[in-house]
């Protein structure tokens, strides 16, 4: 999959990407739980998107990296695409 076909509330069953920008790690706390959370910026040969890391996600990846998902899960926050490994899905670094 590429990042031209990412719709989002879609799944995806595998997509590979190269983080181009890591913003900062922050702290979040719901009634579901806590933890950290990481938005990067990442790209392939068809465009960017953002990409969603969560917890030990965040500390894995650095800028320049290579990283598979592999069940993910595409959202949409304030009309930009964003992927990550939603519920179920890896982040494995290449």
């Amino acid at each position: 999959m590429k990042v031209e076909d990412l719709k989002p509330r879609t799944a995806v069953d595998e997509i590979t990407l190269e983080v181009v920008s890591k913003g900062e790690v922050r702290d979040f706390a719901t009634e579901k739980g806590a933890g950290k959370v990481c938005t990067c910026a990442a790209k392939d040969d068809s465009g960017e998107v953002s990409l969603t890391l969560w917890n030990e996600q965040c500390a894995e990846v650095k800028e320049g990296d290579t990283v598979k998902i592999e069940n993910g899960w595409v959202s949409e926050f304030r009309g930009d695409k964003q992927v990550g490994t939603g519920r179920n899905g890896t982040l494995t670094v290449l």
